[in-house]
C-alpha cells in the first residue's frame, strides 16, 4: 500500500473514472425508460460479464471477497440507485448525493481498517461537506425548479446506495491486504457475475407481470445505454477504480469521486435540460476546492 501522492498515471486514471461515472447518471435515466430497475441491473451485469468471462480467468483471491464485492457494489449500490432514480431522484442530484460515499468510506475505513485521514484530506472533506450542504439547500428550497422532481424516498435510497459503494471500497482494500497481486479486471468481471442472479430473482419477485417481458420492446438507444453501463462504466471504470484502491488507502482514493458531481451536473444540464442554480454553483466551487486540497495539499505541505 502506497502512502505517497498519486503518480501522473494514477491521477489520469482517477480523472477518467470521474468522467465515465459523471456521464453514468444521464445514461441510467435513458435506460430506465424501457427497463425496470431490477431488469436494468441484470442487463448491466450480463453485459459486464459477457464476453470477458470467457477469456479472463477468475481472480486468485478467496471467493468470499468476490461475492461480497458483487453484492455491495452491484446489487447494493446500483440496485438501490436505479430504484431511487425511478421513484424520485434527478440525475444531477444523484451524482451529488452518491458522493457521500466519501464520508462513509472514511468512517468504515477508520472502524474496520484503522485508516486515518491526513490533514489535507480532512480539510478537503470539510469543504466537500459544505459543498454537499449547498447542493442540499438548493433542493430544500421550496422554490427550487428541480425540487418537484425528487422525493424523500429517492433521497434516502440514494444515501443508502452511497453506503453500499463505501462498503465495496472497504472490500477492495481487504482484498489488497490478503492478495496483493490480484487482477483488478478479473475481480470486476467475476464479481459482476455475482450480481446477475440476484437481480433476475428480484425482478421475478417484485416486478409486475406486465413488465417481465418489456425489455424485448426496448429501444436501441436503451440497449446502447445498457452497453455503456456494463462495458464502459463497470468494466473500464471499476477496473481503474479497484486498481487505484489496490495501490493507495481507501480514504485517499475515495475523495476523487467528488469530481463526479461536476460532470454529472454538466451532463444533466446539457442533455436533460436541468438548470444549475446559484446554490449548485456554490457547491461546485466548494467541491473543486476540496479536490484541490486532497490532490495538492500534501505537496504544498512538503514544500
Amino acid at each position: 500500500m502506497s502512502e505517497a501522492r498519486l503518480s501522473g498515471r494514477d491521477l489520469a486514471a482517477a480523472l477518467t473514472v470521474v468522467v465515465l461515472w459523471g456521464v453514468n447518471f444521464v445514461v441510467m435515466k435513458f435506460a430506465l425508460r424501457d427497463f425496470t430497475p431490477f431488469q436494468l441491473g441484470a442487463a448491466r451485469y450480463v453485459f459486464a460479464v459477457l464476453p470477458l468471462a470467457l477469456f479472463i480467468r477468475p481472480p486468485r483471491i478467496p471467493w468470499k471477497w468476490v461475492v461480497l464485492y458483487g453484492l455491495f457494489q452491484g446489487v447494493g449500490q446500483f440496485g438501490i440507485l436505479f430504484f431511487a432514480l425511478q421513484v424520485g431522484m434527478t440525475a444531477a442530484l444523484a451524482s451529488v448525493l452518491l458522493q457521500t460515499q466519501v464520508f462513509f468510506t472514511a468512517l468504515f475505513g477508520f472502524v474496520l481498517l484503522k485508516e486515518r485521514a491526513s490533514r489535507p484530506l480532512q480539510i478537503g472533506m470539510v469543504l466537500a461537506a459544505l459543498g454537499l450542504a449547498c447542493f442540499a439547500m438548493n433542493y430544500l428550497n421550496p422554490g427550487a425548479s428541480l425540487a418537484s422532481a425528487t422525493t424523500l424516498l429517492g433521497f434516502m435510497l440514494t444515501l443508502c446506495a452511497a453506503a453500499m459503494w463505501a462498503l465495496s471500497n472497504i472490500v477492495a482494500r481487504r482484498v489488497q491486504q490478503v492478495a496483493a497481486d490480484y487482477s483488478p479486471p478479473a475481480f470486476v468481471v467475476w464479481s459482476s457475475m455475482v450480481a446477475v442472479l440476484p437481480f433476475v430473482a428480484l425482478s421475478a419477485l417484485f416486478d409486475p407481470g406486465s413488465a417481465h417481458w418489456q425489455w424485448t420492446q426496448a429501444r436501441a438507444s436503451s440497449w446502447l445505454a445498457v452497453a455503456y453501463l456494463g462495458w464502459v462504466a463497470t468494466i473500464v471504470g471499476y477496473s481503474l477504480w479497484t486498481s487505484l484502491l489496490k495501490r493507495h488507502p481507501a480514504n485517499r482514493v475515495a475523495p476523487f469521486s467528488l469530481g463526479v458531481p461536476i460532470v454529472g451536473l454538466a451532463a444533466g444540464m446539457l442533455v436533460l435540460g436541468e438548470v444549475i442554480t446559484p446554490w449548485q454553483w456554490a457547491g461546485i466551487a466548494l467541491v473543486v476546492a476540496a479536490l484541490a486540497s486532497v490532490m495538492l495539499g500534501g505537496l504544498l505541505k512538503r514544500r
